[in-house]
């Protein structure tokens, strides 16, 4: 691929990449690529029928744009591209250098480089983007979600640059960016709000005077962004001055304003939000209501349109409420009105106003049938709203599940690595949303979603159902993911009830994070897939990964032995079956095994069980953490994808030496994930008490604090202010006493 340069009026020079140079990879046979354009046309087709009849009945005051930039990368970008290519509007992207092999890339018409991989030099660069719309010819600009989406700035900007900024009016993000103006703005305008301290002064004292008058637990939420955020609960007065610290400092590198508000906190409360619609001709409507409450770390992670377990009347009482509080703000465009309810009481208060299209959108287009993007298209040029709220149909149930690059079983910590192999759900009927190719690497330095998995069925049980199905089948391997938490989520017996509250996920902790049990069959495949790999791995495995260390034997038996977790696993074959021992149990009769054509499943028949699997082996590459030769197994077998740890032994290879782990130490604080040291607070000679905070650390724009796993004296100090980190980089050393 060969990159054109264009220079623009500021002298800059900023690589581009035409549609025409990608055509060759855009048009590549990819497996993924097809699943999710196949399938989004198909569940958008019903909307683009909806919008177009009755735009079609509609005085259509302007034409659509010719050409629109998009201010965005990954997922939402590539779902702006689709719509814009289906009404032939010609689409602009830009990347930073870590995302130059990302799909929006290839997907737009044209595609300009606008800086490095952090956000301030590249995405949130105002300057580069306006002048790469300025050099292209764009007529507007669509903000995504993320980065410059609630930018007031941003807005002014582009307006004030002669283009059209696809959203709502500057005042209106800056009344709503603000959570203490805009709950006085809602104050007046009837719309309850939540108790607590909104105030302008936010001196320490004041702060400090409004957590006693606000009282506990209360929550310290950043006034401007979103996304959890900067966000904490706080239940003991004592730790309010450093949780106070903790979150400004998040905020401001979040959103670049430290100010903050309090709030009582509810132990029980729902998160119900109403997507809202205005044109510039003072029609508003709302398009039905979305549950967002199963959140961690105050993200949500599975949305669905309708909210469960809410009267009519309730429903209707929300709609005008969220339609009253856009009006007040004389709204245009898509935005999202934001209820925190109490589950016990019903009681309701408004939280805030999101001015831009929300991450969980899709679930509203599929109960309505209308695609809010076409919408955002269409209001900005000047058109009315094609439908008015009584022809808003809420057709069936919507789920959808985000998945991250995360550990689940770590507190939820982001993961960052390539994608080594994907594969979507292909037996279920879905809508699959995702910026990312199989081989791309998911960058520590934006958000860690991966893609966004989106069902829809006549009821809610059915829906159900088919989320579980399709979070059976979507396979992941290079980073962790929280595919398996989100399945544990959807098959508990209190999420399948209908409405939880916000507080569910650490409420029924245990049971989402069930102790796991490696059954026998998988043991097995996993034997048989390297004993396979070791005598065939040329002849049947071909030239690629499946032919690593390949150690052909000969003679009428062979008996191998394997390492595989904390099992010893025997493997005889002979030039008619295979038998596996496990852990010195009986022998397993494997009569029959295969690999297919493309060297992924593994096919046996185990005790007249037909046992089919798909196995991806992964090296060891943590930094000090894996033995030589160590080796991953992800094995996704009966719907579950398991982790197993291969540790030749010598009697495997004999080249590998006895040398020992050079595993953890309690000795040694390392970094959990890659990530970039933002404060350093001891040095070397330094007295600490367990659990001190050592090192604070930053990823995906989250504070990670590294603290102190017992009493010491700080012995060495590897890293500074300002330095990334690889995940099992040593940060600290304690000296022993």
């Amino acid at each position: 691929m060969r990159a054109i340069s264009r220079r623009l009026p500021s002298g800059a020079v900023i690589p581009l990449i035409t549609r025409s140079r990608l055509l060759p990879t855009y048009t590549r046979s990819h497996k993924l690529y097809r699943q999710l354009s196949s399938l989004h046309s198909a569940n958008l087709s019903s909307s683009s029928t909806h919008t177009s009849n009755l735009v079609n009945n509609t005085s259509i005051v302007k034409p659509h744009f010719r050409k629109i930039l998009i201010a965005n990368r990954g997922e939402i970008a590539c779902r702006i591209i689709r719509t814009a290519r289906k009404l032939g509007v010609k689409t602009v992207a830009v990347f930073s250098e870590a995302d130059k092999g990302c799909i929006h890339v290839q997907m737009a018409d044209e595609a300009y480089c606008i800086g490095p991989a952090p956000s301030s030099e590249s995405y949130l660069n105002i300057d580069k983007i306006l002048a790469v719309a300025k050099a292209t010819g764009a007529e507007a600009i669509h903000p995504g979600y993320g980065f410059l989406s609630e930018s007031s700035v941003f807005a002014e900007r582009i307006k004030d640059a002669g283009l059209v900024f696809i959203g709502p009016p500057t005042s209106a993000i800056k009344s709503m960016g603000s959570k203490r103006e805009s709950k006085e703005i809602m104050t007046a305008a009837g719309v309850p709000c939540v108790p607590g301290y909104h105030g302008a002064d936010q001196s320490p004292s004041a702060l400090s005077k409004g957590a006693e008058q606000t009282g506990y637990p209360l929550l310290i939420k950043p006034t401007h962004g979103g996304g959890g955020k900067g966000m904490r609960i706080v239940r003991d007065p004592k730790s309010f001055e450093d949780e106070l610290i903790s979150a400004k400092r998040e905020a401001i590198k979040s959103f670049s304003n430290d100010e903050v508000l309090l709030e009582r906190w509810l132990e029980k409360p729902r998160h119900v939000e109403v997507q809202v619609f205005a044109d510039t001709f003072g029609n508003t409507v709302a398009l039905a209501e979305r549950d967002c409450s199963v959140q961690r770390r105050h993200q949500k992670i599975i949305e669905e349109a309708p909210a469960p377990g809410l009267s009519p009347e309730l429903k209707k009482d929300f709609a005008e409420k969220a339609v009253a509080a856009a009006k007040a703000v004389n709204y245009v465009g898509a935005g999202t009105v934001e209820f925190i309810m109490d589950a016990e009481t019903g009681e309701y208060f408004f939280m805030e106003m999101n001015t831009r299209l929300q991450v969980e959108h899709p679930v509203t287009e599929m109960v309505t049938g209308v695609d809010l993007v076409e919408w955002q298209l269409s209001v900005a040029a000047g058109n009315p709203l094609p439908l008015t709220q009584e022809q808003i149909p809420c057709n069936g149930h919507a789920f959808e599940a985000r998945i991250y690059a995360e550990r689940p079983e770590s507190n939820f910590l982001p993961d960052a690595g390539k994608l080594l192999h994907t594969k979507a759900p292909v037996n279920v009927p879905h809508r699959l949303e995702t910026g990312f190719w199989e081989g791309d690497e998911i960058s520590s330095y934006y958000d860690p979603m991966i893609s966004k998995l989106i069902v829809h069925g006549p009821d809610r049980s059915s829906a159900l159902s088919l989320l579980r199905s399709a979070l059976g089948e979507y396979q992941v391997v290079g980073p962790s993911t929280n595919i398996e938490f989100l399945k544990s989520v959807a098959g508990h017996e209190v999420f399948a009830s209908g409405p939880v509250e916000t507080s569910f996920v650490p409420t029924y902790q245990t049971d989402l994070f069930p102790p796991r049990h490696t059954p026998t069959e998988v043991l097995a495949q996993a034997a048989l897939y390297l004993t396979l790999r070791s005598e065939r791995g040329h002849q049947v495995l071909g030239d690629g990964p499946w032919s690593k260390l390949v150690n052909r034997r000969f003679g009428d038996v062979v008996i191998k032995e394997y390492k595989i977790d904390d099992h010893l696993i025997k493997v005889k074959h002979t030039d008619k079956e295979y038998m596996v021992s496990i852990d010195s149990a009986d022998w397993i009769n494997i009569s029959s095994s295969k690999i297919d054509e493309e060297g992924i499943e593994l096919i046996s028949e185990i005790e007249n069980n037909h046992v089919k699997s798909t196995i991806i082996p992964v090296a060891s590459t943590g930094h000090g953490q894996g033995k030589s030769g160590e080796e991953k197994l992800h094995i996704f077998a009966s719907s579950s994808h398991y982790i197993l740890t291969h540790q030749p032994t010598l009697l495997e290879d004999p080249s590998l030496s006895t040398s020992t782990s050079n595993g953890s130490n309690q000795d040694k604080l390392v970094s959990p994930m890659p990530a970039t040291v933002i404060e350093v607070k001891v040095q070397s000679g330094d007295k600490v008490k367990e659990n001190q905070v050592l090192v604070v650390l930053e990823s995906m724009k989250m504070e990670i604090s590294i603290r102190a796993s017992k009493d010491g004296v700080v012995g060495e100090v590897n890293v500074e202010k300002g330095k990334v980190v690889q995940e099992g980089e040593v940060l600290v050393e304690l000296a022993k006493q």
